[in-house]
């Protein structure tokens, strides 16, 4: 009789177990574990992992969910699909521009953010206009294998020397830094881009794809393409100079001493999103001097944040110090009106 009632005992309390609705599954310490969707790049995504992502769900008993690819290309998903489920994404300020005329983005004001004092001037001036939280700072430079090159690259115009026939990767225009490149390219013909809506740019381009094998989408395409010897130079932004130096130990990078043309990655909240808390939460991690002081040698990332601690070997490549004081920033207000044109007009005389 013992055995027997101690038998049902424990088939009680399987079924017991067994009992426990669904909803409590995914709790821990008697909390419901949230899940926050992130649309984001695909670029160092163990750095990101063990950086920020991690400590973000164990500080805040959440579940990240990335959903990564190409700016353009999240940004397309997210507002074609109604039934969306990002919560929060990360944007260079060309497709950010599109979600604010889009109407796409919940608001982000300074009251959300926990450092906003600490953070650089220019970011503040973003979240005020709300255009949503940058936190980290970018900008584009050259890098080549002078071996394989067989020319010292000094300035931007050098990318148009004929002793580069075939060896240039650029970035697409759909890319972060395919307007920047436009506006560069306009400035080697010594045209400001905002009076002649571009043309100058696309002269230089026409002049330029002799030395063009590709254009790009990612910098580990031109990690790939110098590695394989496809390619020996490259313009590229500089949260990419890591992965390609690994791919090419010789390669060079630099920013010529004409300054640099400057992007600020921002965060943004979806209208779909239910978890703002949760979001508003997340931009803040992401904000902090400890996270971005983290961030900085494991992605390369510049911080916005003053209070971050900046180590002499990481301001190497990103935009910190003398190269952001010579960065220009592009105007999207001027440039996203003519955008699509530019696109169709780029890939037939790039792409095609």
């Amino acid at each position: 009789m013992k055995k027997n009632a101690v038998s049902l005992a424990i088939t009680a309390a399987i079924a017991a177990v067994s009992l426990v609705p669904a909803s409590a599954a995914g709790q821990q310490d008697g909390k419901t574990q949230k899940q926050l969707i992130v649309s984001t790049w695909g670029l160092s995504e163990d750095s990101l992992w063990s950086e920020v992502y991690g400590p973000f769900e164990k500080q805040y008993n959440a579940k990240v969910v990335l959903d990564t690819g190409n700016g353009q290309e999240r940004y397309t998903k997210m507002i074609t699909d109604p039934n969306s489920t990002v919560d929060v994404i990360e944007l260079a300020q060309k497709n950010v521009a599109d979600g604010i005329a889009d109407a796409k983005f919940a608001s982000i004001t300074p009251a959300d953010i926990k450092d906003f004092d600490k953070l650089i001037p220019a970011a503040q001036e973003i979240i005020k206009s709300g255009a949503g939280a940058p936190y980290t700072l970018n900008s584009i430079g050259i890098i080549y294998d002078p071996r394989a090159a067989g020319i010292k690259i000094s300035t931007w115009k050098d990318l148009w020397n004929p002793a580069l026939k075939g060896k240039i990767a650029i970035p697409d225009i759909t890319t972060t830094f395919g307007p920047a490149f436009m506006v560069m390219a306009s400035d080697v013909k010594g045209v400001d881009i905002k009076t002649d809506k571009g043309e100058a740019a696309f002269k230089a381009l026409e002049e330029l794809k002799p030395n063009v094998v590709r254009t790009y989408a990612k910098a580990s395409d031109v990690a790939n393409l110098i590695k394989n010897g496809e390619i020996a130079v490259a313009v590229i932004g500089d949260f990419g100079v890591p992965v390609i130096s690994k791919a090419d130990p010789d390669a060079i990078y630099f920013v010529p001493e004409s300054g640099t043309y400057a992007n600020f990655n921002v965060i943004n909240i979806s209208k779909n999103s239910k978890n703002r808390d949760l979001a508003v939460a997340y931009i803040n991690y992401r904000l902090s001097a400890d996270t971005e002081s983290r961030t900085i040698k494991a992605l390369n990332e510049a911080p916005v944040n003053t209070r971050a601690s900046v180590p002499p070997e990481a301001a190497k490549y990103m935009t910190v110090g003398k190269t952001a004081a010579h960065a220009k920033m592009v105007d999207f207000s001027y440039i996203r009106p003519l955008l699509s044109s530019w696109i169709d007009r780029y890939n037939k005389l790039m792409n095609q």
